[in-house]
């Protein structure tokens, strides 16, 4: 049968005659459907799928553009030919902004017509092409990763591919980069994801410990050991291997790892007996192995033999926007463990996300999402609920400076020199020679602070920063970032304040 039998069309006509002519047109490659009238047509595409719909402007109860908007509404995809025999460049223009593919204009020959239906095919393809390629390229979400930047896509596309090789991995990345999550998303991704993941971190166990860890011993091999006891290798036969900052490792246990790794035998500590295991051998660490190499703490014939593909995992401050997918995870996640209520960050906070460094990359951001929670109430998480280092009031002012859509530079810096002139005392501008240039605006600033009565200092602070939120249009983070004090420290006067002013009992 020939290939395009398989593609179905919809020929949407009220004239019989001109109908039964387009469908001979069709029939010898497509398979062919008649609709006389648009009821008629809404109700076909509602019972069978269509990869092409030829579909005439004029119909006798609904007009052919009103179906194409009803179509588009259920199935955006669908290939859409509109026909009509009183072609006008509204039409055509309407046609094309309600979601037609492609246009044509009665009379029209076989060859126009079939040419018109594969070109649109075609075109429905490559989207279909393009749009796995997005899929595959622009994913927000790997296994337990999240994230869409290109760093992520390009560790994305290496644990497909190096899945289901034999060969050994060696992750890198600084901690809290998610070099476990990458290890179990090989493991997932290969032949061997029915059978065990078994992740050993050598940092936590102590070194004295580590063989017996890694390959088990047998009963009295050491003081303590009452019974036998399995090693991780051993449980992880027929799976993975997950041995976690391997730089920690001593160089004595190495060697007995390099011979495990290249024969697949090993000894348990105390027993005479070789035992045989098939395990995948994925390693990681937060050092730089060659450095460790060049400084002899990590062998070097070991690291050839486990180098084979490299993953690094970038660090969070390297992937754009994937902490804010990060965040609104966490946030989710802890909502439903603490039962609050937060829906989102407000845009000074994602900001400030974006430009800090997250030193203890995805693990510090996990923390400080958290904390939040917890300590905290409401729908949107501001500035003034973060914890340390976020509270500190150069970040408020960093983000104020760089997160105004609505004033340049120029503008921010007349509004700081209007709060030293309205806020502060004026100042006195003098010339290289010394001489005061302001001199009567200076005179006259005088006679009036003479008359001036002495206010408490907390008055006259009060009148400072009320003046300063005035003119930041009652926006208390930007008023404190002018002045250069956290926003905490602005709630808390006025809080004071408001007891001052209280009337007394």
């Amino acid at each position: 049968m020939d290939p395009k039998k398989s593609r179905h069309i919809l020929i949407v006509e009220d004239s019989a005659s001109t109908a039964q002519v387009y469908c001979h047109y069709l029939e010898s490659e497509f398979q062919v459907s008649i609709a006389h009238s648009g009821k008629i047509a809404l109700d076909t595409v509602k019972e069978c799928c269509f990869d092409v719909i030829l579909l005439d402007v004029q119909l006798p109860d609904i007009s052919g553009l009103d179906i194409l908007k009803t179509i588009r509404i259920n199935d955006k995809h669908i290939t859409i030919i509109v026909m009509t025999a009183h072609s006008t460049v509204d039409i055509a223009v309407d046609a094309m902004r309600f979601g037609a593919n492609d246009f044509l204009t009665k009379p029209f020959d076989r060859n126009r017509l079939i040419v018109t239906v594969n070109n649109v095919l075609k075109e429905r393809q490559l989207s279909n092409i393009v749009h796995e390629y997005e899929k595959s390229c622009n994913r927000k979400q790997f296994h337990k990763f999240i994230g869409g930047s290109l760093a992520m896509q390009t560790v994305y596309r290496i644990i497909e591919s190096a899945a289901s090789s034999q060969a050994t991995i060696f992750i890198t990345g600084e901690s809290g980069t998610g070099k476990e999550l990458c290890a179990e998303a090989i493991h997932q991704e290969s032949n061997r994801s029915t059978k065990p993941f078994v992740a050993l971190n050598c940092a936590a166990i102590p070194r004295d410990l580590l063989e017996s860890e890694i390959f088990g011993h047998v009963k009295g091999a050491f003081t303590g050991a009452v019974t036998a006891r399995e090693g991780a290798a051993s449980r992880a036969a027929g799976g993975t291997l997950f041995l976690d900052e391997i730089g920690e490792m001593p160089l004595d246990l190495q060697s007995k790892l390099l011979r495990f790794v290249q024969s697949g035998t090993f000894q348990p500590v105390g027993s005479s007996r070789e035992l045989s295991v098939d395990a995948r051998f994925i390693c990681a660490t937060n050092r730089d192995p060659l450095t460790e190499v060049r400084e002899g703490r990590f062998r070097e014939d070991l690291y050839y033999r486990l180098h084979v593909i490299p993953i690094k995992m970038p660090p969070l401050r390297e992937r754009g926007k994937d902490c804010l997918l990060i965040a609104k995870s966490f946030l989710d996640q802890y909502n439903k463990e603490e039962k609050k209520s937060f829906v989102t960050f407000s845009s000074e906070v994602e900001t400030l996300f974006l430009e800090y460094s997250w030193p203890g990359n995805v693990r510090e951001l996990s923390n400080i999402v958290r904390n939040t929670v917890v300590l905290n109430e409401g729908k949107s998480i501001t500035l003034n609920m973060l914890p340390s280092p976020f509270n500190k009031s150069e970040n408020f002012k960093k983000i104020e400076f760089q997160n105004t859509d609505t004033l340049s530079k120029n503008s921010e810096l007349t509004l700081s020199e209007e709060l030293d002139k309205e806020i502060l005392p004026a100042k006195v501008s003098t010339h290289d020679n010394g001489t005061n240039t302001n001199s009567s605006h200076t005179a006259s600033s005088d006679n009036h602070n003479a008359t001036q009565p002495i206010r408490p200092l907390w008055l006259e602070e009060k009148l400072v920063i009320e003046r300063a939120i005035e003119k930041c249009d009652g926006n208390i983070p930007r008023a404190a970032a002018f002045l250069e004090v956290s926003p905490s420290t602005i709630y808390r006067k006025k809080q004071h304040w408001d007891k001052k002013l209280l009337p007394n009992d």
